[in-house]
């Protein structure tokens, strides 16, 4: 939604630059200061008739970051000021509309969009983000690398999936390397870490055998999402103050998720062992203790072990994979108009790479969709179970399947519900 507003005197050029617009716009009743800050959640961007320094003083309270905030330019008799949010290219739309001069302070916010690539994959940046950005922003071929196929959003067209020119290399691996010049690393949280040890074992012990997960299964544990053992291990304090010693060293915190013993005998494994059966009543603790909480993590995703086990001082360690897989995104549109939708539903559509619907329903939603994201007419269910990330649109309570898909699906509400 982008919300025009204006006092009293401007209304009228208010309402024309809505109608210019789109079905999007809307011009709220009332004060500029309350509607703005009632409807500031909900927006995708703000008009407003206000001189530079009035504006400034109104939004700046309401700012949070730049992935959240919406595109805010103001309106003067000569200039169109990109002020906030991803707004260069808003404030060019509307200075064409209004025959007036935009007013802006650089390009597109890239960086927004690599923020926003890692908190929708739950990732952890490893490298120059500004750096890369900068080379997106100035037009210089990227590569993007994505080798276990996580879907992802629109992306500039100049991120491509290969070329031997790139200055900049985008890698999505929860996989280790070294750091290199000019690679920006994104490491999504895909692995549950099993662990069993012997009473007693210390903490040290615990996090040098976690250590082997890098050393020699190759995986960055930046990329854990939970650990996993036997209830029998739930106070093994090792185990306890290991995963606390990784949040702490990580900056982040796991779940420690326990099973009972007969739960993970269950569960096959490449490596079983009956000094553990006769021990414990379970021929694995490691390994299938990190595949049944794949398996719960993962919600119907499918899982691998990305590590088998490793024995070190006492303690065994393994780790298994959530792997990826494509996300489709149902969204009622309802009757309302384009004030009454979700800020989520906002926020689904433009992390989608192909939004799908009518031509109506389509044309509704366009000003939501970001450069490159791509426009079907159907096909949503292939395209999710292809691994890609969609966004079905369609009036009324929404576009339902009649079969399951292989991928992730979210219902959402697309219009409040008062």
């Amino acid at each position: 939604m982008i919300g025009v507003f204006a006092g009293a005197a401007q209304r009228g050029d208010a309402a024309d630059l809505a109608g210019l617009l789109g079905a999007d716009a809307v011009v709220p009743d009332g004060s500029v200061k309350p509607a703005v800050q009632r409807l500031w959640s909900r927006l995708g961007g703000a008009v407003l008739f206000l001189d530079a320094g009035s504006a400034v003083r109104l939004i700046a309270p309401l700012l949070r970051d730049k992935r959240s905030d919406p595109a805010v330019v103001c309106v003067d008799q000569h200039f169109v000021v990109a002020l906030a949010g991803d707004a260069d290219a808003l404030a060019h739309h509307v200075a064409d509309l209004l025959n007036r001069t935009p007013v802006v302070t650089g390009g597109p916010s890239i960086d927004s969009v690599l923020d926003e690539l890692v908190e929708q994959l739950d990732a952890t940046a490893d490298g120059n983000v500004e750096g890369c950005a900068a080379a997106i922003e100035a037009g210089e071929k990227v590569v993007l690398r994505n080798p276990l196929g996580f879907p992802l959003p629109a992306l500039p067209p100049n991120v491509v999936p290969a070329g031997e020119d790139a200055t900049w290399m985008i890698i999505i691996d929860d996989r280790a390397a070294a750091s290199k010049d000019n690679v920006l690393r994104i490491v999504p949280r895909t692995l549950i870490v099993g662990v069993g040890s012997t009473r007693g074992a210390s903490a040290t012990s615990v996090g040098a055998a976690l250590a082997e997960l890098d050393a020699q299964g190759g995986l960055d544990l930046r990329a854990i999402k939970a650990f996993a053992t036997a209830e029998a291990k739930a106070d093994e304090p090792g185990i306890v103050d290991a995963v606390e010693d990784w949040g702490f060293w990580h900056g982040d915190t796991a779940e420690l998720l326990t099973f009972p013993t007969e739960e993970l005998a269950e569960i096959g494994v490449p490596n079983p062992s009956s000094v553990v059966r006769n021990s414990m009543g379970t021929a694995s603790v490691a390994e299938a203790a990190a595949l049944r909480g794949a398996q719960i993590l993962g919600h119907g995703a499918p899982i691998e072990l990305a590590a088998e086990k490793f024995k070190r001082d006492n303690v065994t360690v393994a780790a298994a994979r959530v792997l990826p897989r494509g996300r489709l995104a149902l969204i009622g549109l309802g009757p309302g108009a384009s004030e009454e939708r979700t800020p989520r539903a906002e926020a689904e559509i433009r992390r989608a790479a192909f939004v799908v619907g009518t031509p109506e329903a389509i044309d509704a939603v366009s000003s939501l969709l970001r450069s490159g994201t791509e426009i079907r007419h159907e096909g949503a269910s292939d395209l999710a179970a292809r691994g890609a990330a969609v966004a079905f649109v369609a009036f009324g309570a929404g576009p339902t399947l009649d079969d399951p898909v292989e991928a992730d699906v979210v219902v959402v509400p697309g219009v409040w519900d008062r």
